[in-house]
């Protein structure tokens, strides 16, 4: 299993306006995709910055998820927002 875990940290409102935007459809397309167990973007009590949970099936998988995110309208609109990601492989 692959997990994913960290923050994204926006530093303008705009930025926090466009994950909210964003974000809804973009948990549903991740939750969708084969090999997704899990996936939360969450606000936390910083409003600009928001709590990242993922784990996926398989090294496979994770990189499917990330080759499809760079070609969505999530990665389009948030690319430049701050990621503090910790990618781990968990199990055999």
């Amino acid at each position: 299993m692959i997990r994913l875990r960290g923050q994204l940290v926006c530093m303008t409102a705009e930025e926090r306006s466009a994950v909210l935007a964003h974000m809804g459809e973009h948990i549903r397309l991740t939750q969708a995709e084969p090999g997704c167990l899990s996936f939360d973007i969450s606000e936390t009590d910083d409003p600009f910055t928001f709590e990242v949970m993922e784990a996926f099936r398989d090294r496979e998988a994770f990189d499917l998820h990330q080759a499809r995110t760079r070609e969505s309208d999530w990665f389009m609109a948030t690319r430049g927002i701050l990621r503090d990601f910790r990618v781990e492989e968990v199990g055999d």
